[in-house]
């Protein structure tokens, strides 16, 4: 691609660099209208830019072996998007396709295929969301600018060989959760109840009736046990402070198994990870009584995309695991030093 100021005379069949002002016809009228960046430029534009004064101008001209900006991100995008479902690219405008999700889910990211992309060529680009970033349906995850006006078909055609698994999108395997809270005296508020509603009807799921029962292993165990959901959450009244605390021990008395207590993420730290024969047993800090993100998010979520959350997984969360305070929080952390 040639790139550079040529006699206005000489422009046709160039890409208009910046936008400028043209004559409008007819020319009497001395009134002006503008002709925008990336513009392929013909005789009329040629003429209105004369009659508007313009004696040089800047321009890209394609050479052989060159793609044009729209049609190289419409390329890369399609490559992207070869085999994968629920994801659509819009069409191209600028050198730009954007990537939005068809329904709700979380989002894989394959970081070395898309630093090898970037890599190709400075002009050939693409941003993504983080890898398990959560979206809902017509969320946009990724897009890609061409920042040229044009690009080699080498280049683009490198890029596109790449392409392939570099984002995906995984849907909600399961369909309904059953919450159970614990109380002590009183019966809890439903604050919790109604943000962990929210969390679940955005990944599409359906929450059944409420379960409440005394903070005690056998009433806990009996509920856990009984709990209609295919996903099960338990959230106490009283934080678990132990993997033996009464929430993990009534999953252990109802023939299940703890798998994890505790996470490098806060607000979420009193979290634990279980099951009941196949059924995913969620232990809940008590930041889940917030819709705030906490470090339940991001297991919950992958949890019921039927992602197999293991130790390794969960240990991996403390970069980036600093989390916003939550207003509520009985003790900030900033209390505790």
């Amino acid at each position: 691609m040639k790139f550079g100021p040529v006699p206005v005379a000489e422009a046709a069949g160039a890409v208009l660099a910046h936008s400028l002002e043209a004559g409008q016809r007819p020319y009497d009228l001395q009134m002006s209208y503008r002709i925008p960046k990336g513009t392929l430029l013909n005789a009329d534009h040629i003429q209105d830019l004369i009659e508007e004064g313009h004696d040089q101008i800047t321009v890209a001209r394609l050479e052989a072996g060159d793609v044009a900006e729209d049609a190289a991100a419409a390329r890369l995008a399609a490559a992207m998007l070869e085999g994968v479902a629920r994801l659509r690219a819009t069409g191209a405008g600028a050198g730009r396709v954007n990537l939005y999700a068809e329904g709700c889910g979380l989002i894989r990211v394959d970081a070395e295929i898309i630093h090898k992309i970037n890599a190709v060529d400075p002009m050939i680009t693409i941003a993504t969301v983080p890898d398990y970033h959560r979206v809902d349906a017509g969320g946009m995850i990724a897009t890609i600018k061409i920042i040229s006006y044009a690009v080699s078909e080498e280049a683009l055609a490198a890029a596109c060989s790449l392409a392939s698994g570099g984002v995906s999108l995984l849907a909600p395997v399961y369909g309904s959760a059953t919450l159970v809270e614990t109380t002590i005296g009183k019966p809890m508020p439903d604050k919790g109840w109604r943000a962990m509603v929210g969390r679940v009807e955005r990944m599409g799921m359906i929450m059944t009736e409420r379960a409440l029962v005394a903070h005690e292993v056998a009433p806990l165990a009996e509920a856990i046990a009984e709990a209609p959901g295919e996903v099960v959450f338990v959230l106490t009244a009283s934080a678990t402070s132990d993997v033996m605390d009464v929430a993990p021990e009534a999953l252990r008395a109802a023939g299940g198994v703890v798998e994890r207590f505790g996470m490098p993420v806060d607000p979420g730290n009193l979290l634990f990870l279980g099951k009941l024969g196949e059924k995913p047993v969620i232990g809940l800090p008590g930041c889940a009584r917030s819709p705030a993100l906490n470090g339940a998010d991001w297991v919950l979520e992958r949890v019921i995309c039927g992602l197999e959350v293991r130790h390794a997984d969960i240990a991996g969360m403390g970069v980036g695991g600093l989390l916003k305070e939550i207003p509520i929080r009985p003790r900030p952390r900033e209390k505790g030093v």
